[in-house]
């Protein structure tokens, strides 16, 4: 008797413990179920602003004023110059690379601006109406460049600071963010004399670094944050959707 009831009595034990759940177990498939929930919410999220920001109308095509040609490839790299020209007798090699000038500047300092005339533009954001040239100028051969940093403006262009660097420097936008140490790189540009600093107007406006820069620098900077916004999507997207290994 007591050999017969042992089986059944075993096959019960093991049918209890399969079907039991402990707390462990249970907290780890609620929050397994609560992850997946919070990604599928956000990866709807992120398919529909994709969607969003892909059927934007581009701005109008335009090309550089003459004699500036684009830098080949320069819509796909994180930094770097993106026009060029080569200007006298003595070849001197121009190039200028552009930001937001809203980058740079202190939170809020900008938003008297991007207040006024927001979408006047047909949808092109009012902080690219601001916007931060470098400018580099050599000569073949030579070890430094002189290096302005301009504001650039539908209707002007202003010049912040004027330096000698040599040409294997860290990238302006590094140097921006850097703050005091390194070589001496002459005084702040608003306390040289206004003789010199209107002659170093006239020095880049001969280069013509002017306001006719403007409709293309702008275009182009609005077409590579449109890019990068829309590899930001896929990026975060393909992270959050990845399996664990």
């Amino acid at each position: 008797m007591l050999r017969r009831a042992a089986p059944a009595a075993a096959a019960l034990c093991r049918r209890t413990v399969s079907t039991s759940t402990s707390p462990s177990s249970t907290a780890a498939a609620t929050a397994v179920a609560s992850s997946s929930a919070v990604n599928s919410i956000l990866l709807r999220s992120l398919k529909e602003h994709y969607l969003e920001v892909s059927k934007m109308a581009p701005p109008p095509k335009t090309s550089p004023p003459k004699p500036f040609t684009i830098v080949k490839g320069s819509l796909d790299q994180q930094s770097g110059p993106v026009l060029r020209r080569e200007y006298g007798d003595a070849g001197e090699e121009i190039s200028i690379s552009v930001a937001r000038l809203a980058n740079f500047l202190p939170t809020g300092a900008d938003s008297d601006s991007d207040s006024e005339g927001a979408g006047a533009d047909g949808g092109m954001s009012a902080s690219i109406s601001q916007l931060l040239l470098h400018v580099d100028i050599s000569k073949p051969g030579a070890g430094k460049s002189l290096q302005f940093l301009c504001g650039l403006y539908p209707d002007a262009v202003g010049i912040h600071s004027v330096c000698l660097r040599a040409k294997n420097a860290e990238s302006w936008e590094g140097n921006m963010a850097s703050k005091g140490g390194g070589e001496y790189r002459g005084r702040i540009f608003q306390e040289l004399d206004e003789k010199v600093r209107d002659a170093l107007h006239l020095y880049i406006e001969a280069r013509s670094i002017n306001e006719k820069l403007f409709p293309f620098l702008q275009a182009w900077l609005y077409v590579k944050d449109h890019r990068n916004l829309i590899r930001w999507f896929k990026s975060v997207g393909t992270v959050i959707s990845e399996p664990k290994p």
